[in-house]
């Protein structure tokens, strides 16, 4: 038995074979819908709701720079990373186990330990958030007194984690669930603020220093709202374990990923931009020195309703579709850390590969239950620790793959892997001049 994370997702189906018919592969179905809602449901977190505030404050062209960059930088990221996690010589390998087979036990043990605090951290955010929408929403909106902290915290995040649990088409379907509400509410908000769109962002002065300095800070924030790494080695899992052939995987899974980004792209970008033409400079200023969310901006400002009640319901939905592929990561890498100290301390004892995912399994249920109940102030901690090894295991770590192993060299190309590392580089140093400034 391997030390899969997606062990819970047993019914990928029989292994095809080994040279399947080209236009059977790439022929669209129901699942790769899944794969990619999962991947989309990923990505969109709550960074959506203030990617337009920070974007946006520096005027229209840090703007329409991002609108350019982010496609390529999303995709080819996030394909380095599946091409990555499908090089394991170990068709049932994830990233952990395949970081270990490529860079050895020491330098494994250490980009392992990193995977899971980029990931970790994040599920424990969606566990604070998502209690505290429910009790807003009970609040507000349903004007009822909601139930015990402890037993509604315990019950969300049992649910969402009960959906991982119940096999691959159940778990794709509970994404279906999540994630077509969440694009239908941001484009329909995107279509109704077009009526109060204004030019005044295209007013501001053009200031080269400042717009540079913008989209440098912006960096990191954008990464983070298109980010959906968590759930790519799963997704990588996936298909190979039902094509298995290297080359039908490969084609397979860009044509997945395109599509997710293509969406993400059409989704995020049209509700950054419309939620951007629909404020002032100034208030996109004053939103970002007090640190809101757009939607509750747009609320404040026309005392619309529509705002009030719209906002829990797409931030209810950000965070459980998130928490989807967010679980899948951290399951991956805390039981891959687990393995890998088991085997440096117990060479002779066989890993309790069972114990082991069920441990982590109860381990991650019971942190994220405190961390909801408790309310804990740990934003100050996912942006210490998950934007820097995020841009590090997302952006820089499948380049450098490319140029050490072998097997990889066939997908290297020098200018977009140049690009990506720079992007990695900015993401980085752009956190730590954001946090000087």
């Amino acid at each position: 038995m391997s030390d899969s994370s997606v062990d819970s997702l047993e019914n990928l189906g029989s292994m095809q074979d080994k040279e399947p018919d080209q236009t059977s592969v790439m022929k669209w179905t129901s699942r790769d819908t899944g794969w990619m809602l999962n991947l989309f449901g990923t990505a969109i977190g709550a960074g959506v709701l203030y990617l337009p505030i920070t974007a946006g404050s520096g005027g229209i062209w840090p703007l329409i720079i991002m609108a350019v960059l982010a496609g390529p930088m999303v995709l080819l990221a996030h394909r380095n990373l599946v091409r990555f996690c499908l090089s394991s010589s170990n068709p049932e390998g994830n990233i952990t186990s395949t970081v270990r087979e490529h860079f050895g036990e020491r330098t494994g043990r250490l980009l392992t330990l990193a995977y899971f605090l980029s990931v970790y951290p994040i599920l424990l955010l969606y566990a604070i958030g998502i209690t505290n929408v429910a009790i807003s929403y009970m609040e507000h909106q349903w004007q009822m007194v909601p139930p015990d902290r402890s037993l509604l915290s315990l019950g969300l995040v049992s649910l969402l984690m009960l959906a991982m649990h119940t096999g691959e088409t159940w778990m794709l379907r509970a994404v279906k669930l999540m994630v077509y509400p969440l694009v239908f509410t941001l484009i329909a908000v995107s279509i109704y603020l077009i009526p109060q769109w204004n030019s005044a962002v295209f007013d501001q002065p053009v200031n080269l220093k400042d717009s540079l300095l913008t989209l440098f800070i912006t960096t990191p924030l954008l990464i983070f709202s298109f980010n959906h790494s968590p759930a790519c080695s799963a997704f990588a899992h996936a298909y190979q374990g039902r094509l298995g052939n290297s080359r039908a995987c490969h084609e397979k899974t860009d044509q997945v990923l395109k599509r997710n980004v293509l969406l993400l792209l059409v989704v995020i970008l049209l509700f950054v931009f419309s939620c951007v033409l629909s404020l002032t400079p100034q208030e996109l200023l004053q939103a970002r020195e007090e640190n809101l969310p757009v939607l509750s901006v747009l609320a404040y400002r026309s005392d619309n309703m529509v705002f009030s009640i719209i906002a829990p319901v797409i931030a209810f939905l950000a965070i459980a579709s998130s928490f989807f592929g967010v679980y899948l990561g951290a399951l991956e890498g805390l039981q891959g850390f687990i393995t890998q100290q088991w085997v440096r301390h117990n060479i002779q004892r066989p890993l309790p590969h069972g114990a082991v995912h069920r441990g982590s399994i109860l381990f991650i249920l019971l942190t994220c239950w405190v961390a909801g109940y408790a309310n804990w102030d740990v934003i100050d901690m996912v942006e210490m620790l998950v934007v820097p090894v995020l841009a590090t295991i997302l952006y820089l770590m499948p380049v450098y793959a490319f140029y050490r192993i072998k097997s990889l060299k066939p997908f290297r190309n020098l200018i977009l892997d140049a690009f990506i590392f720079l992007v990695g580089v900015m993401a980085i140093t752009g956190f730590l001049v954001g946090k000087i400034i």
